[in-house]
């Protein structure tokens, strides 16, 4: 009996260990292969609509998300991507409405955020004022032959460029309906809309909350792809993401458990919401505090970058290649918090 009892508690013990095994095999295949998630997204060329809530969808694979809020007055659209995606966005805002388009928010100066601009705009018109001599479209634009592009006024000074030099976009895909103001706010199909100014990548950021169908266009300030893409010599900074984010946080209302509820719209991956800034927010905090102590220990910036202060974060958000790399970025965070 006792041999018995023996016999049996060693095949458990045999089992277990399998079991074992299996699982920490398992876990490291998915510690290999668990990030980034594979997730279905549109082939690299073509572009995807998808209904996001209330009167916004958004257009993805143009260069950056492009929001696109529609109803009976027109088509109100967050940045316009790439130029050579074009076509396809214009091709895609017809299967979303065949009301016309009246304003285009550029949040962030880069190109995949202003490309399309000059063309995209001209398949747009302005409602004219109700008047026999108005000489210029509402909220301040002087075109309505075509969709106003609206910005705060330091992105016109970033896509214009210095003086003697080819600008970043032809001139009629600048805007003409800039703000120097906190917020500028527009009555759109219904809703308010509301563009607020929030220095982040660079000074010229900005943000657009559809009110009542509770979705925030959050543009270059929240990329769920990559660390946050920083420009010290137009005004961005790392301090500068992380109050950005603090904001974009106190806009974003969650339904339950910090899920749901306000939805955000990147620019660049998935659609987001309250749970995801948050964790974009307390990501960006943990490498600024970490740089800006060894900041202050006197550290060098090769110094800097030797002690990884991204490694708990760089399978997924890091890259090794391309126009931005995590070395880029802690550089970028090096010197805006030398400054």
């Amino acid at each position: 009996m006792k041999r018995l009892w023996m016999l049996v508690t060693v095949c458990f013990a045999l089992i277990g260990f399998a079991e074992s095994t299996s699982t920490q095999a398992n876990q490291a295949a998915s510690r290999a292969t668990g990030w980034p998630p594979r997730l279905a997204a549109p082939a690299p060329g073509e572009v995807e609509v998808l209904p996001v809530q209330g009167k916004v969808h958004v257009i993805i694979g143009a260069g950056s998300n492009i929001t696109v809020h529609s109803g009976d007055d027109g088509v109100l659209m967050v940045d316009t991507g790439l130029s050579a995606m074009t076509p396809k966005v214009l091709a895609a805002l017809k299967t979303i409405t065949s009301r016309p388009l009246r304003y285009i928010v550029n949040t962030t100066e880069f190109d995949e955020y202003v490309g399309g601009n000059s063309a995209i705009a001209d398949t747009g018109e302005i409602i004219p004022f109700r008047a026999p001599d108005y000489t210029a479209g509402p909220q301040g634009a002087l075109d309505i032959t075509r969709a106003s592009v609206i910005s705060y006024y330091t992105l016109l000074h970033r896509v214009a460029g210095p003086a003697g030099k080819a600008p970043r976009i032809p001139e009629d895909g600048w805007p003409d309906n800039t703000y120097s103001i906190p917020q500028k706010r527009l009555y759109f199909n219904d809703e308010p809309v509301i563009i607020t100014h929030i220095t982040s990548n660079t000074d010229s950021n900005s943000v657009v909350l559809f009110r009542k169908s509770d979705v925030v266009s959050a543009g270059g300030l929240l990329d769920l792809t990559t660390y946050p893409v920083i420009d010290v010599s137009a005004g961005g900074s790392i301090q500068a993401i992380v109050d950005g984010l603090n904001r974009l946080i106190d806009i974003t209302v969650p339904a339950s458990h910090a899920g749901g509820g306000t939805l955000v719209v990147p620019g660049h991956g998935r659609i987001a919401d309250h749970a995801e800034v948050v964790y974009y927010r307390d990501m960006t905090t943990i490498i600024r505090d970490r740089v800006e102590d060894m900041v202050k220990k006197g550290m060098t910036l090769a110094q800097v970058k030797a002690a990884r202060p991204s490694r708990d974060y760089d399978a997924r958000y890091g890259k090794q290649t391309g126009p931005w790399t995590t070395d880029m970025f802690v550089e970028a965070v090096y010197q805006s918090l030398k400054k």
